[in-house]
């Protein structure tokens, strides 16, 4: 049953896909600005121009414009950079390693940090220790991740010395976009574990496992958190793409190759392939995370893959 629910959800994915690509391509075009401007020297004539226009296809219409992108890219050919003049897949797979590191070491903070925090304020007796978790929950929520860089980089890096200000040299330089991209994360996992135990603790096993004289820790550790692993499940598995999404931000602000500062950078440059294989893979980033968390949650609760059969 569940390798069945799993293949559904796989075909439902190839709608969504080509619904995001026909979005991404739109928007892309959208943008002001044209490539061909930062190909054409100085002194160039009109009919210069049309020449160019016409060897990278922008003479054609957008709707075989967007055919002939998604032909290409089911072959796994994502195209030809306009102003880097590389193949898009190849800039796509030296950068996706950074990416990768960056953004595994960031979900790992914030799922481990993110859970043991609601389980702290939970099984905390002490108001004012509950209080200050609580309160940092909240902070985490609210803090734009963008602000936070910058005022980790004026600390950590500026006024202690301790990690460097940007660069992707050595396990040093990855210590402050992690904290800065996990930061979020664990306020979201832990505000999900503290929601999902609370709702836990109202189930009337709790009182019967109480009557049978079994610990508090014991309960909230062995029963509790296993009811409360569902939803935090699934928005750990949307953090997959969200933390691809966020690493655009930290990679641009502390100056680390990857898929953000090759999207930033192929933005200013009005470079519509890259821009376009950049976005799709962030998007598939997150239908990925969606469809992990779907399989996951079918593979725990058997109620979910009766529903969908």
């Amino acid at each position: 049953m569940l390798f069945g629910y799993t293949l559904r959800r796989l075909l439902m994915l190839i709608p969504v896909s080509l619904s995001i690509s026909v979005i991404i391509f739109a928007i892309v075009h959208m943008l002001p600005g044209d490539p061909i401007d930062n190909l054409m020297p100085v002194g160039s004539t009109h009919a210069d121009r049309v020449k160019m226009v016409m060897k990278y296809g922008f003479d054609k219409p957008l709707i075989t414009q967007y055919f002939l992108w998604v032909s290409h890219v089911a072959r796994g050919d994502f195209g030809n950079a306009i102003v880097m003049r590389r193949p898009v897949a190849s800039l796509i797979a030296d950068n996706l390693p950074y990416s990768l590191s960056l953004g595994a070491l960031a979900f790992a903070f914030s799922s481990i940090v993110g859970m043991a925090l609601g389980l702290i304020s939970v099984a905390l007796e002490n108001v004012w220790l509950e209080r200050i978790v609580r309160g940092f929950i909240l902070l985490g929520s609210t803090v734009p991740g963008f602000f936070l860089a910058l005022m980790m980089i004026l600390l950590f890096a500026v006024k202690l010395r301790w990690f460097p200000v940007s660069g992707a040299d050595g396990w040093r330089s990855l210590v402050l976009p992690v904290l800065t991209i996990g930061f979020g994360g664990v306020a979201l996992v832990a505000r999900v574990t503290r929601v999902a135990l609370m709702d836990a603790q109202r189930m009337d096993f709790v009182t019967l496992l109480h009557a049978k004289g079994v610990s508090g820790p014991n309960i909230l550790l062995r029963h509790l958190f296993a009811h409360a692993l569902l939803p935090v499940v699934t928005i750990l598995a949307l953090r997959v793409g969200w933390i691809l999404g966020g690493a655009v931000t930290a990679e641009f602000v502390f100056g680390r190759p990857g898929l953000g500062s090759l999207l930033i950078r192929s933005l200013g440059q009005r470079d519509y392939p890259v821009v376009q294989g950049c976005l799709l893979m962030l998007a598939l980033a997150v239908m990925l995370g969606t469809l992990i968390g779907d399989v996951a949650q079918a593979a725990m609760d058997p109620r979910i893959r009766e529903e969908a059969s």
